[in-house]
Order: C-alpha cells, then sequence, then structure tokens
C-alpha cells in the first residue's frame, strides 16, 4: 500500500497497514540533509531534496512544501531577514499603521519570488512522488497573516479598538491566501495545510469572529479545487476544538496539551485528528521507549480515522532512533 491509498484509507476509516506518518519536518530536515536553514527556506531544490529523505528515512506519508509562516508576507513586500542557520525574521511590521491597508497589492502566486519558489517545490514533489505519495502546500490563515504583516501586539489591540477595520483587513488577506492555495493544487499539491498559531491565543469568541470564518472560506474553496483540508493551530486548543471541527478542514492537527481521545470521541465521525503527542518531551528528550508507547496511545485514542504526528513541528535535534520508534508502533498489529 503506497502512501496515497493509505491517506485516502484512512480518510475514510478503511483498514490500512499502518496508521499514515504526518510529522511536519522543517528545521529537522534542512539539517538531516546538512544544509543550512536560508537555502532550505530560499531554494525550493532543497527543500524537495529534505522532503525527499524524510520519505525515504523516516517513512513519512508526504511531502510538505510548508517551511515559514513569511512567503506571503515576503510577497507582499514585508521585510524579512534570512539569517545564513537562523529562523527568518520580520524586521518590522509592514501595515504599522491603519492607513498602510489602503497601499497594499496582492501579490501574483506565480510572479511572488516566495510564494512561487513554493509552486515550484511542488511541481518536483509531484514529479518525484508519481502519485504515490502526496504533497501538501500550504497557506496561512487570514489571521495569522495578519499577525505577519502587521505583528501581533497590534493585531491583539485592532481586535478591540478596530474591529470593523481589522475584518476589511482579513477580508483582503483571505483572497490572497485562496489564489495562493488555488496555485498550489494547479502545480500539484494534493492536500492544503492552513497554519493559524494566533488562534490559540485568543477566546473562543473571537475565534468565531475573526479566524474560523476565513479559514472556512479557504477550506471551502480548498475542497472544491479537489483538494484535501488540514488545519494545523499550535498550542493548547482545547477551548475552540468544536469550533475548528467546523472549519471544514478534512484533517485537524492537535498540539500535545489537547485531550485526543475526548476529541475523538466527539467529532470522529466529522474530521480525523492527527498527533498529538509532545514534540519535546517526548520526540526530542524521550527514549525509543517513551515515543514508541506515546504513538501506540495516541492511535488507540484518535480511532481508526486517525494520523500519526507530533503536537507540532518535529524539533531540530531529534534522535533517529526515536523517529525510527515512531514507525516501529505504528506497523504494530493491533
Amino acid at each position: 500500500m503506497n502512501s496515497s491509498d493509505r491517506v485516502k484509507k484512512r480518510l475514510r476509516g478503511e483498514d490500512v497497514d499502518r496508521p499514515p506518518n504526518f510529522d511536519i519536518f522543517m528545521t529537522f530536515a534542512a539539517h538531516y540533509i546538512k544544509q543550512p536553514l536560508s537555502k532550505y527556506y530560499l531554494d525550493y531544490r532543497v527543500l524537495v531534496d529534505a522532503n525527499m529523505a524524510m520519505v525515504e528515512n523516516f517513512e513519512a506519508d508526504l511531502f510538505q512544501a510548508i517551511s515559514d509562516p513569511y512567503r506571503e508576507a515576503f510577497d507582499f513586500g514585508a521585510q524579512i531577514e534570512f539569517p545564513q542557520d537562523g529562523l527568518p525574521v520580520s524586521v518590522k511590521p509592514l501595515v504599522d499603521t491603519p492607513e498602510k491597508l489602503k497601499t497594499l497589492t496582492k501579490p501574483d502566486p506565480s510572479c511572488g519570488k516566495r510564494m512561487s519558489d513554493r509552486l515550484e517545490a511542488i511541481h518536483l514533489m509531484q514529479e518525484k512522488s508519481a502519485g504515490t505519495i502526496p504533497v501538501m502546500g500550504w497557506v496561512e490563515g487570514a489571521l495569522a497573516e495578519a499577525v505577519d504583516l502587521r505583528g501581533m501586539t497590534n493585531i491583539m489591540m485592532d481586535i478591540y479598538e478596530r474591529p470593523e477595520w481589522l475584518k476589511e483587513f482579513l477580508e483582503f488577506i483571505v483572497e490572497v491566501e485562496i489564489d495562493f492555495a488555488r496555485a498550489q493544487v494547479d502545480a500539484g499539491a494534493d492536500i492544503i495545510g492552513l497554519g493559524d498559531a494566533v488562534a490559540s491565543q485568543i477566546s473562543p469568541e473571537m475565534y468565531s469572529e475573526f479566524a474560523l470564518p476565513y479559514e472556512q472560506r479557504i477550506f471551502e474553496a480548498v475542497k472544491n479545487m479537489g483538494a484535501i483540508a488540514r488545519l494545523h493551530i499550535c498550542g493548547n486548543t482545547s477551548a475552540i476544538v468544536p469550533l475548528m471541527v467546523e472549519s471544514y478542514a478534512d484533517i485537524i492537527d492537535l498540539d500535545w496539551m489537547v485531550d485526543m481521545r475526548d476529541a475523538s470521541q466527539r467529532f470522529h465521525h466529522k474530521v480525523s485528528f492527527c498527533g498529538n503527542f509532545d514534540p519535546v518531551a517526548v520526540m526530542l528528550n524521550g527514549s525509543e521507549a517513551d515515543v514508541f508507547s506515546a504513538t501506540v496511545s495516541c492511535m488507540k485514542a484518535g480511532g481508526n480515522n486517525c494520523f500519526s504526528g507530533a503536537g507540532c513541528e518535529i524539533p531540530d535535534g531529534t534522535p533517529v532512533l526515536n523517529l525510527l520508534a515512531q514507525n516501529r508502533a505504528l506497523k504494530q498489529k493491533k
């Protein structure tokens, strides 16, 4: 059974040879192939090589074009710096005053330097996968992108001081994200992931007003394109899981603070959950036995349509033997 078949069957709750491995690899993958992070972020060929290594060495069940949150922001015109082997840094908010919104122009995914680089990665991933491994593109949620363009503090203040202006900003952004998703599907993406990390920092009421409607619009468009929708919100999302289920996502990532069993018992008939052991305490700092046990426990809690993965990105420096322990656990017969 190849990865594409495994993923499709798992989404339907059908029998598979093993649960799919949907770990998110970024910094780990770059350093595994001995490349500096700047090349991983800026050269699609390095991104593809790193993903190929994850598939070949750790049986990851997807190629993933996720790298960092600044692809759209860079092409909007934000000043982003890329240290040789460090995380990218936003130098200053592009929309530092509400008036700046009027000066923004929507980037074209096919022309923007970093958005088009992701499209090139997806083209090459699809070529290498030959239909046997799903290719996952990625977009920022509208609220997350607003934070990338305006800064966290400003957006938190906007929620209280100028909510109607913020909605105007989000309306502008969501059309860009839908265009970017469409370009990725056209390039060969089978799955579109959406990152909306800021959503774990706000109340359920705020999430309902400033994040969920835009996630719904993006995912509705993605599913109309024939692709699978995956929602990723880092942090403790326990209070908003019932709302996340209404996002139209097919797969929802749960971080380690969330009760996987409770979420699955309540909503497995609506969505597949992915996760959700602690990427640091278990995968990075735990033993092989810890990883094996946590993987088995999560799969039992998640039910017959769940996917395996750490609660968030696999940390840089994770022991290779721990990743292999996860694979052994997934192959364990029930």
